[in-house]
């Protein structure tokens, strides 16, 4: 029965099938149960990311609501005059209407004014330390963040909030040892706003909303991030507040159906997030049940770390899913494994030799053979795969002769602007101490009454023209130096209606008309504001020398993807022209030192060379597109995020 041989290839592919059927079972059962746990952990790490901004945007909340108050002139007054009572009103209906727990007035020399509650108007002479209002005193600025406060600070506000606070702390399994079986200090989201009149200090506007048994943040994130799911009559996710190590809000559940306040952390996870202050995530049982967490340390003002945000998925919703997949996937494994089968007995010979050709071509071209041999074209449907396989190859070797030609052309352009950046920096070097002297020289002779008006003007040509050489030697030394960048988060709308605003009389002098119109949503970029805006203009100048009155220049900003490989996001700075445009010989020149299109004496040639090293060392780029008699566009690409040196080039 085995002698022929397609009786032996039909047992012999019969084993493999079952073979490769039972290897493929287990490693795709745990490459599934693998692909699920990181999904949990994805989606968990996304919704840790969520519940941190649902956090902050409270406390944002608070500082707003503080500092809109301060801005009132019924406030203002009052709290000139110091009248208590009327700023106790103001303050009660603020704390009424932003949900605030307690807020209050401290005068400049740190005592308190007044405040919500039941003593309004502090009597008693010694003050409860305010560290909050002492912080925005001595910085005489802003502060908002998480705080910690005391006993005697919540019981100097009001009573209630010293009794919200207390937390009787739960014995839980696997928590690290301690000795205190109550918490009586309370954790708080708070803002300290400084009230001044011109550089005067009126007194600080402190406010805030306290932690502990406050559920409005964790169910906020649960409802926003879960959606309030139900999985077998449970919270699919649930969030958490810790102070310290213990939970002072949250919506897990006790077994008897309770929040679990006062219930503590494992001291696995205190030790990584609290004392080592990193993010953690891992399966865990929280409480009641396993689930897939996150977690991350909570910083107070002074940058303290105070508390833990949590986060979690219940793990048995994935669990179930895994288990139903890989059902399905063993079912589907079975029933591919007899279509193998029976399929491989028919198409063998017709399937199998072309595409091992085709593999023996794929490894080849993994080793750098853009030109393998895939053999004759079939005329079944594998031959539009070896078509394909053919186009792809072209496609290949003419994007790797494409990378050569501009890897090339960029090294040479480096080395060509490293070399002429050094004999620049040497011949302005030697240029510059001779032509200080004659231009000082020169000076000094035009204040001599004695000399006739045609010498006179003569040297007056002299000064003029050594002042032009200065010029030029100037631009050389900025070309040459490279200057180390001191960057800062700048507005960049703001940078460039400041450098636009400069070439207004310009453009209007000229004739041509200048306008800006800035981008929606763009973040701060860390940058060299000064380089920048030099850069700027550099590109503002070019565009009013290529204009005529009548013309226009539009600048614009706004988000876009890089056209580099990186495919990252940045922000784009248009300036777009209808001036006379650049020849196609010309645009691959146009960075180049020395190059100019303007006639003699009119440039020098280096502007574009240093704005593009600028851009450069910002790691974003410049490009142009350009057609004659319609005008020019420059687009400066600048990173979101940081420089990467990937997005270090020139596109034209």
């Amino acid at each position: 029965m085995l002698s022929s041989i397609r009786s032996k290839l039909i047992v012999s592919f019969l084993g493999v099938s079952f073979l490769v059927g039972a290897v493929s079972l287990i490693v795709g059962g745990q490459l599934l149960y693998k692909a699920f746990l990181n999904e949990a952990t994805n989606r968990i790490r996304l919704d840790l990311n969520t519940a941190r901004e649902i956090y902050l945007n409270r406390v944002r909340g608070v500082e707003v609501a503080l500092n809109t108050t301060t801005l009132g002139s019924g406030f203002r007054s009052a709290l000139k005059k110091q009248d208590a009572p009327e700023l106790v009103k103001r303050l009660t209906r603020l704390a009424r209407q932003t949900e605030m727990d307690f807020a209050g007035i401290v005068t400049r020399e740190g005592k308190t004014l007044c405040r919500i509650g039941n003593h309004a108007v502090p009597k008693q002479k010694k003050q409860v330390p305010n560290s909050i209002a002492n912080l925005a005193l001595e910085r005489r600025a802003p502060v908002s963040g998480t705080e910690v406060l005391s006993k005697e600070f919540l019981l100097a506000e009001d009573p209630r909030l010293a009794d919200q606070a207390m937390i009787r702390v739960l014995p839980t399994p696997r928590a690290a040892p301690r000795a205190e079986e109550e918490e009586t200090a309370g954790m708080a989201l708070a803002a300290a706003i400084p009230v001044l009149e011109g550089t005067h200090l009126l007194g600080v506007l402190y406010g805030g909303v306290l932690l502990n048994r406050n559920f409005s943040i964790v169910d906020q994130v649960r409802d926003t991030v879960f959606q309030q799911e139900i999985y077998k009559d449970r919270n699919i996710g649930t969030a958490t507040i810790f102070f310290n190590d213990m939970r002072i809000s949250t919506n897990v559940l006790t077994p008897d159906g309770e929040r679990a306040i006062g219930t503590r952390v494992s001291e696995e996870v205190r030790e990584r997030v609290l004392t080592g202050g990193e993010k953690w995530t891992g399966r865990a049982f929280v409480v009641n049940g396993w689930y897939i967490t996150a977690y991350e340390p909570i910083v107070d003002i002074f940058g303290e770390r105070i508390g833990m945000l949590y986060v979690g998925v219940l793990e048995a919703k994935y669990a179930d899913i895994r288990t139903k997949a890989l059902s399905v996937f063993i079912l589907l494994t079975i029933v591919g494994i007899v279509l193998a089968i029976w399929l491989g007995y028919f198409l063998e010979s017709i399937i199998l030799r072309p595409v091992h050709r085709l593999i023996e071509a794929s490894n080849e071209v993994s080793h750098g053979n853009f030109s393998p041999n895939v053999g004759p074209i079939s005329k079944s449907e594998i031959g539009v795969l070896q078509r394909t396989f053919a186009d792809m190859l072209t496609s290949l070797q003419e994007r790797d002769r494409r990378i050569k030609a501009e890897s090339e052309i960029k090294l040479v352009r480096s080395e060509k602007q490293a070399s002429i950046g050094r004999l620049a920096a040497g011949v302005a070097h030697e240029i510059n101490n001779p032509l200080t002297g004659v231009l000082t020289f020169t000076h000094m002779l035009l204040r001599r009454q004695d000399i006739a008006e045609d010498i006179r003007s003569d040297l007056e040509t002299i000064a003029q023209q050594t002042e032009r050489v200065r010029k030029v030697v100037k631009n050389l030394l900025d070309f040459s130096r490279q200057t180390e960048l001191n960057t800062e988060p700048t507005d960049v709308n703001r940078f460039v209606q400041s450098a636009v605003s400069m070439m207004k009389n310009q453009a209007l002098v000229k004739g041509v008309t200048l306008q800006y119109r800035p981008g929606e949503g763009i973040p701060l970029l860390p940058l060299d504001a000064n380089q920048m805006q030099g850069v700027l203009l550099n590109l503002l100048l070019n565009a009013l020398d290529a204009t005529q009155q009548g013309d226009s220049i539009m600048v614009a900003t706004g988000i876009n993807i890089s056209t580099n490989a990186m495919h990252r996001k940045g922000v784009e700075i248009t300036v777009r022209d209808t001036g006379c445009g650049i020849s196609p010989e010309h645009l691959d020149k146009l960075f180049d030192p020395f190059f100019s299109t303007k006639e003699v004496g009119q440039g020098t040639g280096l502007g574009l060379a240093v704005s593009y090293g600028i851009v450069q060392r910002h790691g974003g780029t410049i490009r142009v597109q350009s057609e004659v008699d319609r005008g020019s566009t420059f687009t400066i690409w600048l990173p979101i995020g940081g420089h990467s040196k990937e997005d270090e080039g020139t596109h034209r």
